[in-house]
């Protein structure tokens, strides 16, 4: 360590630097992952360095001391070339793909047909095949064919672009067919009144095959082809939004945002290490500990400053409607235009665990839903979750965050199970705004399977029918986006084509995991205790 030490104090490390670096794993053993260096500072005449490791999440990120650099594997940033222009001079943004594109081919052209007088046309770099997939057409498939098994497993990120044109014009049409593991079976579903249907769901007379399985232990869902859908969004999408309401544009990172600059913040009882940067003020990144009202969230520098706010600080829970409260639990409803400054102390803290959403000062168009543990001293935060008061793109969460003391303990669930009871009072679907974190979809995966298991297993015999159930209905029952519902049944690998049927297998594997991963959950949204009244926000003319 000596010898890289005194390695780290003749080479010179500049930004942009990579090297391995010495670090714990999970398991607390010694590993040497690459990392880029972002940052060089001096702190009593000793060199630190801040490191991001490549292809871990940026919550990794930290400051290091030179002994944990491996000097011998050091590689030093490469200089960037210069962005070329249409006659190739530097200083211009580069064409778009297309136009490379068509360079290329007309350049091709022209070598083959004029002679070459001396000088030489320069050919650009990029090849015909870096057209983005979002411009290629794929071709029509000639049976019906599902997503592959990558495509699936980040279809409730970035839906794969055939994902509607092998579901859509079938979905709102195809029953699907239970045989349950004791053999019973009925039909399903009276339809909940309130509800806006895009579509016809199969029909109570239409025939159904039924596939008889040698172990009567596994249960089958049919899906049988049905005629064309005439639902109207039967085209390809577009790519999904990445510059919504709260997704962050990754174009404009630079080195400052990308290195945490709150070293601890203290809230109520607990003290949180933030994960990524946040835009506090300059002046409170160099304190050693940013404390924080937990009833306003205020943000002061010092523990005196606290104490004096606590004295005239009233709140004892946020500002806002409570809608909701069972046991200690409660969840309050905030208007981002009638506690804008709230609002924004809420983003400026969530920023700190969000790395994918950037803060807008602008509060007014989004609802904030805050969910609280209550104790003698008040209403503490324990998560929140935002949505738009008007979403064109039916997102029904735009930023979701349960905090990291609280993390673990079913309050992620719970916060997007009541995003979901929201959308059933509204009578609509929803979805969260993408790209989801690697935290977020993990619940948002885990909510989608144990609810649509929930459904398929609690299915009981009529008169001895198999039941049929359609996406449409399972959609509705549900509130989940039926593209979500779809991404999560080819995410658990359920569902098969076989014989021109879709069908849906749930093993005794599943089931009992299943069975024991509700067994664990106990906390859940009780419909009874949500006094909500949705508002039509598009009737007003200010929020």
């Amino acid at each position: 360590m000596t010898k890289m030490a005194d390695n780290a104090s003749s080479v010179e490390i500049v930004e942009g630097c990579r090297l391995p670096v010495l670090r714990k794993n999970q398991e607390h053993e010694d590993e040497w992952p690459l990392a880029e260096i972002l940052s060089v500072k001096e702190v009593s005449s000793r060199k630190l360095y801040y490191v991001h490791y490549i292809d871990f999440n940026k919550r990794l990120d930290e400051w290091v001391t030179g002994d944990r650099l491996d000097m011998k594997k050091l590689q030093f940033p490469k200089k960037e070339a210069k962005t070329p222009t249409k006659n190739g001079l530097p200083g211009s943004r580069p064409s778009s793909p297309e136009r490379e594109v068509r360079k290329s081919l007309d350049l091709n052209v022209q070598s083959a047909t004029a002679p070459s007088r001396g000088k030489t046309l320069p050919t650009p770099k990029r090849k015909v095949e870096a057209v983005p997939m979002a411009t290629q057409v794929p071709p029509a498939p000639p049976v019906p064919s599902l997503p592959s098994s990558t495509e699936a497993s980040q279809a409730s990120v970035f839906p794969a672009v055939r994902e509607p044109s092998t579901f859509k014009s079938r979905e709102d049409h195809e029953p699907i067919s239970l045989l349950t593991t004791n053999g019973n079976a009925r039909r399903l579903i009276p339809s909940q009144p309130g509800r806006k249907r895009k579509a016809n769901c199969g029909g109570a007379d239409e025939m159904i095959k039924v596939l008889q399985y040698n172990n009567p232990q596994s249960a089958s869902v049919f899906l049988p082809p049905p005629e064309d859908s005439q639902d109207s969004s039967d085209g390809i999408p577009s790519a999904p939004r990445m510059t919504g309401s709260l997704v962050s544009d990754r174009s404009h990172d630079d080195i400052v945002t990308r290195m945490k600059n709150i070293e601890c913040i203290e809230l109520g009882r607990h003290r949180l290490k933030p994960w990524y940067f946040s835009p506090y003020p300059q002046e409170l990144t160099t304190l050693p500990i940013l404390y924080l009202c937990e009833f306003c969230l205020k943000y002061l520098k010092s523990l005196k400053c606290l104490q004096r706010h606590l004295t005239k600080c009233n709140l004892r829970h946020p500002p806002g409607n409570e809608i909701y409260r069972k046991g200690t639990i409660s969840f309050f409803e905030i208007d981002g235009r009638k506690n804008k400054t709230y609002s924004q102390n809420l983003c400026l803290l969530a920023k700190c665990f969000l790395d994918h959403k950037t803060l807008y000062y602008d509060t007014d168009p989004f609802l904030f839903y805050v969910m609280t543990e209550y104790d003698s001293k008040g209403f503490h935060i324990v998560g929140y979750f935002s949505k738009e008061k008007e979403s064109t793109e039916d997102y029904n969460v735009a930023c979701i965050l349960t905090l990291p003391p609280y993390q673990r303990r079913g309050y992620g669930k719970l916060l997007i199970e009541f995003s979901y009871e929201l959308s059933k009072v509204e009578g609509k679907t929803g979805t969260p705004e993408k790209p989801l974190s690697d935290l977020g979809l993990l619940s948002y995966r885990s909510y989608w399977s144990q609810t649509i298991l929930e459904i398929l297993m609690d299915l009981k015999p009529d008169n001895g029918e198999r039941p049929q159930i359609t996406i449409n209905e399972i959609s509705e029952i549900t509130s989940v986006k039926k593209e979500d519902v779809i991404s999560t049944l080819q995410y658990l690998n359920l569902i098969n084509y076989y014989k021109g049927q879709y069908i849906l297998t749930l093993s005794e594997d599943i089931v009992d995991g299943h069975e024991r991963a509700m067994q664990k959950r106990h906390l859940r949204i009780d419909p009874k205790c949500l006094h909500f009244t949705p508002k039509d926000w598009s009737k007003r003319g200010k929020w």
